[in-house]
């Protein structure tokens, strides 16, 4: 849901042997809540795994599939009122559906007030329907049913007493009637994840076919795709941790280049050198010491993240009130970059620290130590910690923020660990100078395009369309273009020394930030600009818009698209998406764009795109049996999820899979992920096959 930030998503992908794949993040709680009065409360409880959201009720046409709460049965009983939530959905603006979407994530209750109008017929039951996505993939729509009757309620208007309700109801439904279908059970793993359940084989009923040809087509292909070494759900969230500790070690290391921590670096190591004549005992502090800086920061993004809560670092960083105080912040912190002021602590901490730091012997000297470079550097860090902060907090987890922490001090306490084993590198140091100030305005240009990023997220939420995609490039283009020409030493602030001559780092620096500028010129005509997706405003934002070239599906129909694939002898591409899958458009736009994806797509393929949310209901009801239990198909988006769960043993958008005309796999699957050379290899692998098959 979050194209315009760059956040990292928090997503758990369960993987075992094999490519069954079945999630299941929500679990419901279904009760009913009797004081023994006529009017009594339907209580719906949904507990959601982490990384995991469901979506309000009520969303506006055109976005994702909203939690919905419908009655089959009402008899002696009436709703009372509006279903209310326990807590307040989260809002934010989402470019792909071009609204804002309310999402719950975490816990969630509502709460439906009826009043029994006929004791001895009550009967009420019912289905709630919900999706739930997660930052990577939106899962089809599910449906948890619910049942109650006479026999749980409790005396009302002089009626004998009844059992306790139950809080789930597992007996039949009395009278013989039909009990409502269950949802599927899943296990859990060592680790309290949920597991997969194994999908028992079957042959689909005759309603699911048009004709007899058709039944081999609803044949699973498990083992087909086993048999290609299918590995699209191996990736799991390591990537996202990853992810955010190189970010925080690439902000450590582009802290170190600072004026506040660079000069830092010989006086300190020399210090602890000279405080003792033993060299071992100096390198062992120096280590200490560094341990120390990383303990300190480690410490800071845990105490933030428990102090604001996980959830509501999530929310603040998508909320349009922070986004501007932060966007704000950056743009003081760069016009003190710029040299207009100085951003200081106040002097009373770090002279305390320092007191601290003399007064006090062994392990807790070099402790205060760390924590007056923690204060001096500030300055220059807040910055690059802020970001770092509301880019990790934007996972939803307390982990993001640690480990990011984690791998911004590790850089910063490198050198100072490395120049004290080996003391002879500080003379190959470069000396403190005016290289520090254009560092430091270097940082003042990126804080600059940064600050926009975040006003976007603000101009978006509440519609004020100042900030549209091309003034957003064009504000952009300007900033990156000063930067380049700041580095040619054509731009010069007061502080800044001369500048003799352009040094080959700054001549390649100034390449960079020019060619950039260049780059995003033709977004001002259309052009998607890839690289900066993340970034800038969507394209709908855009009033000029030449871009033409999207790829378009020939079938959503699979029976159809088989039948003719096999009429023309052309393999066929399997697209299981979704409306309210963001991944599958980020898909349609990245790659699907290619114009060697769009040649491919368009003429060795017949492109099949079957919507596992379309909410058009079918003719009639469709009975299948899978694992074990009896369930209905009552959409047609329900129809194309239960193939691809009894066919392909996946649930997960976007899936890709590539199928001869019998049906057959003629490769292994493919999930989200923007690299086109694989999905190219990928598509061409298929083709291959295929041809050979022929």
């Amino acid at each position: 849901m979050r194209k315009v930030q760059a956040t990292l998503l928090l997503f758990i992908l369960l993987v075992f042997q094999g490519h069954a794949q079945i999630f299941d993040p929500v679990s419901w709680k279904i009760s009913l809540d009797d004081p023994g009065t006529p009017e009594k409360t339907l209580v719906f409880t949904a507990t959601i795994d982490a990384g995991w959201h469901v979506y309000d009720l009520n969303l506006p046409p055109g976005g994702p599939v909203s939690t919905s709460f419908t009655y089959t049965t009402l008899n002696g009983v009436e709703l009372v009122g509006d279903i209310q939530s326990s807590v307040r959905p989260v809002t934010e603006y989402d470019e792909s559906f071009e609204m804002d979407i309310r999402w719950y994530s975490g816990s969630v209750t509502f709460r439906q007030k009826i009043r029994v109008t006929d004791p001895s017929k009550f009967k009420l039951a019912g289905e709630v329907e919900y999706t739930a996505c997660n930052d990577a993939t939106c899962l089809p729509p599910e449906r948890e049913d619910f049942s109650f009757d006479k026999k749980h309620i409790k005396t009302v208007a002089g009626e004998s007493a009844a059992d306790p309700a139950p809080e789930v109801v597992t007996e039949p439904a009395p009278d013989g009637e039909e009990v409502p279908e269950e949802p599927e059970e899943t296990s859990a793993t060592n680790d309290g994840q949920p597991a997969l359940v194994p999908l028992t084989p079957v042959t689909p009923p005759g309603e699911l076919m048009s004709s007899p040809e058709a039944a081999d087509l609803w044949r699973p292909v498990i083992a087909e795709l086993r048999a290609f070494g299918d590995s699209t759900f191996s990736k799991t969230n390591d990537s996202s941790w990853w992810v955010i500790f190189v970010t925080g070690f690439l902000g450590g290391l582009l802290a170190l280049l600072t004026p506040c921590v660079w000069p830092m670096i010989p006086m300190t190591v020399s210090f602890f050198l000279k405080r003792t004549k033993d060299r071992k005992k100096a390198i062992a502090d120096a280590l200490t010491y560094g341990v120390s800086i990383i303990v300190i920061y480690l410490t800071m993004g845990l105490a933030i993240t428990a102090i604001f809560g996980a959830s509501a670092l999530n929310d603040l960083s998508t909320n349009a009130v922070f986004n501007i105080i932060f966007c704000l912040l950056l743009v003081l912190f760069a016009v003190s970059f710029f040299g207009a002021f100085e951003l200081v602590l106040p002097a009373s901490w770090t002279n305390k620290l320092d007191s601290k730091a003399d007064s006090t012997t062994g392990i807790v000297s070099i402790f205060f130590m760390s924590f007056t470079l923690v204060l001096v550097s500030f300055s220059c860090t807040g910055p690059i910690i802020g970001t770092l902060l509301v880019q990790a907090a934007s996972m939803g987890s307390y982990t993001g923020p640690a480990i990011g922490m984690f791998g911004f001090a590790l850089a910063l306490s490198i050198p100072f660990s490395l120049f004290a084993i080996f003391p002879n590198l500080l003379q190959s140091m470069p000396k403190s100078g005016g290289w520090l100030n254009s560092v430091k305005v270097v940082l003042g240009f990126l804080e600059l395009a940064l600050a926009l990023k975040f006003l976007s997220v603000a101009d978006l939420a509440y519609g004020w369309r100042i900030l549209d995609r091309e003034v957003f490039l064009v504000l952009w283009i300007v900033i990156f273009a000063m930067l380049g020409f700041y580095l040619l030493g054509k731009i010069k602030f007061s502080h800044d020394s001369d500048l003799k001559y352009v040094s080959v780092p700054r001549l390649f620096m100034a390449i960079i930030s020019l060619a950039f500028s260049v780059y995003m010129v033709p977004g001002l005509w259309g052009a998607p600009l890839k690289a900066i997706s993340a970034f800038a405003p969507p394209l709908s934002t855009q009033d000029f818009n030449l871009y033409e070239n999207d790829v378009h599906a020939t079938f959503d129909d699979y029976e159809l698209g088989m039948a003719y694939a096999k009429r023309v002898n052309k393999p066929v591409i399997i697209d299981f998406s979704g409306y309210g899958c963001v991944n599958c458009r980020k898909m349609e736009a990245a790659v699907w764009t290619d114009p060697k994806v769009k040649h491919i797509l368009e003429n060795d393929y017949v492109l099949i795109t079957l919507f596992v949310d379309d909410k058009t209901r079918l003719p009639e009801p469709i009975d299948i049996e899978e694992s074990g239990k009896k369930r209905k198909l009552r959409t047609i988006g329900d129809k194309w999820s239960y193939l691809q769960r009894s066919k392909f043993g996946a649930n997960a958008q976007p899936f890709y899979v590539l199928l001869d005309n019998d049906g057959v796999p003629v490769g292994p699957s493919y999930a989200f992920d923007e690299d086109v050379d694989k999905y190219v290899k990928f598509l061409q692998g298929g083709l291959n096959y295929y041809k050979a098959k022929q």
